[in-house]
């Protein structure tokens, strides 16, 4: 998936600090690894998006930290980045299922 879809609205936000923004970029794209690896089996598929959701949740306190949190842009943005991830690689999860652990 082309760079500039990932995290669109964070990126241009400076509410988010970039270096945070970043680290969720990396963590999506270690599922994406998975994705553009030709991987199909959905149990597989979901591990992977429950290991960098739950990654993402690590991240609340470094937000709060920088006085920034994950709120209704950022869950919106980290959802639509899942879904284009989805949809690029045809897979067939519901976006809300792919990111079932969040805590944000």
């Amino acid at each position: 998936m082309e760079e500039e879809k990932y995290l669109r609205e964070m990126y241009q936000d400076d509410y988010y600090p970039k270096f945070l923004v970043d680290k969720i970029k990396v963590l999506l794209k270690e599922v994406e690894a998975v994705l553009a690896s030709g991987e199909k089996d959905l149990a597989v598929i979901q591990a992977a998006f429950d290991k960098a959701t739950l990654a993402i949740n690590d991240l609340e306190s470094e937000f709060n930290e920088n006085d920034s949190e994950i709120e209704t842009v950022a869950r919106d943005d980290i959802g639509e980045t899942v879904g284009a991830l989805l949809d690029a690689y045809q897979i067939d999860l519901d976006v809300e299922d792919a990111i079932r652990e969040r805590e944000w």
